[in-house]
């Protein structure tokens, strides 16, 4: 793979090598990887060691990643900074995870692969929860998928159902901004699904979509800023301002026209959305662990977070998913303190209840960092919570993996019960034991009896 007849041809700095890692062509991306691997461990290139630092919470270019970020270039990423784990996080699709756990298995980096979506909470569809001015609707998350779907499962009808609705959704959005942007209308098929390897389009590929059209057909001058300061209601002096700072301006179109009060928004509908539950149950069937994705415990559904974490676990869901970088790094003093408060709230609250926390910084906008910064003050209180719950669901990944013996599985329902400090305390020593991999913890897991019990689990792995 090394000597491929591509690579020969070219002599390929270190930097090329990284920008072939966000190919669409998966043989390229891999011989990309297998290279760059191949020189770090030869100390061609300096790779970090280990620090206290995660990010569970990586999209990838199979939704939208602001950087154009494959899987195997966040894995590649992750352990050239040094993460202590790594997680990819996609919209409605696992299309990323075979890639890479792959990727990691050769680098040695804790893994972890999740999915995110939107659902309908019918029982509490008056409420606000993750998705703001949005009754009813919240972000959820499955995390430490081992594996994808199985056609004959249903749980792979269900993944199906979720890609065909947010296509759905995303193709009456574009119906509507078309005809008001009617001068850059669009194409779906040509202009926005191609800007994703398999099709999974999000609102963030339609904004860039419109981006590129009207720059195309409008210029870069009076005429592009005249458009859309009559679309967006904004000044030409603003839109010429920020016309080449393509975070700002792409974040004031989707804020203007897609989201609530905007001529593509439309109020969600019950039939548009997955119910919570439906969710749930899929996540669970494929032995991932259901998990919260929260906001900032502003909106209705969140302010009280005791009431909040009993519907959950009502519902079954087993984890939390926190995004620190939006409750802390705040221009506004007041905002700040209220939102840093609800986080630390948030985070006694589930430590209460011995629910393990999901974190990261998304990328899926411009300028979002690539990891949390750990060391700032406002983030002490979640530093060893977020590590903690980094190394539980990548214990939980590994023995899903290797011994079908996950978090939720059967045995760990047998074993644990309802004793979750037991359970936690046993996938983040796995976590923490378990090196990506490795073969010989593989294969002396895979030796044991189906009896075994956690003890067994520790010392095999300790061999």
């Amino acid at each position: 793979m090394l000597e491929s007849k591509f690579l020969k041809k070219k002599r390929l700095t270190v930097g090329m090598l990284e920008d072939m890692l966000n190919s669409f062509d998966p043989k390229r991306r891999e011989e990309a990887f297998l290279l760059l691997c191949s020189m770090a461990k030869k100390g061609e290139i300096p790779i970090s060691p280990p620090r206290s630092a995660v990010n569970l919470h990586f999209h990838t270019f199979f939704s939208f990643n602001a950087y154009g970020y494959s899987p195997s270039r966040i894995a590649w990423e992750a352990w050239k900074q040094g993460l202590l784990v790594a997680g990819i996080v996609d919209f409605d699709c696992l299309d990323g995870l075979e890639e890479f756990l792959r990727c990691s298995r050769l680098t040695g980096e804790r893994s972890v692969v999740s999915m995110e979506t939107r659902v309908y909470i019918p029982d509490r569809c008056d409420k606000i929860f993750s998705s703001p001015n949005e009754p009813g609707i919240s972000y959820f998350m499955g995390v430490g998928f081992a594996r994808e779907p199985d056609p004959s499962e249903d749980a792979s009808r269900f993944m199906s159902e979720l890609k065909s609705l947010s296509e759905k959704r995303n193709r009456e959005m574009m119906e509507r901004l078309n005809s008001y942007l009617d001068e850059i209308a669009i194409d779906y098929d040509l202009d926005v699904k191609s800007l994703t390897p398999l099709g999974n389009a999000t609102e963030r590929h339609m904004i860039k979509a419109y981006d590129v059209k009207s720059r195309k057909v409008l210029g870069r001058g009076r005429r592009f800023w005249r458009f859309w300061s009559e679309k967006l209601g904004v000044s030409e002096k603003e839109i010429e301002e920020m016309a080449d700072d393509i975070p700002r301006f792409h974040n004031l179109i989707r804020s203007k026209l897609m989201k609530y009060g905007g001529i593509g928004y439309a109020a969600p509908e019950a039939g548009n959305f997955p119910k919570v539950r439906d969710f749930v149950k899929a996540v669970l069937d494929l032995g991932a662990i259901p998990t919260y994705a929260w906001l900032d415990g502003t909106g209705s559904g969140e302010e009280d977070i005791e009431e909040l974490l009993d519907y959950l676990e009502w519902i079954g869901v087993l984890a939390f998913s926190i995004i620190p970088e939006r409750n802390w790094n705040i221009k506004d003093p007041k905002e700040k303190e209220l939102k840093l408060s609800k986080l630390h709230e948030a985070l006694e609250a589930v430590r209460k209840r011995d629910i393990p926390i999901t974190v990261g910084t998304e990328m899926n906008a411009y300028g979002q960092r690539f990891v949390d910064d750990f060391e700032a003050e406002e983030l002490r209180d979640l530093v060893r919570p977020a590590i903690e719950g980094a190394m539980i669901f990548w214990g939980h990944t590994f023995m899903s993996m290797f011994a079908g013996k996950g978090y939720i599985s059967k045995w760990a329902e047998e074993v644990f019960g309802r004793e979750k400090r037991k359970r936690n305390e046993f996938y983040k020593r796995v976590g923490e034991l378990a090196i990506p991999g490795n073969r010989k913890q593989e294969e002396a897991l895979q030796e044991l009896p189906e009896s075994c019990g956690p003890d067994d689990i520790i010392s095999a792995l300790r061999s």
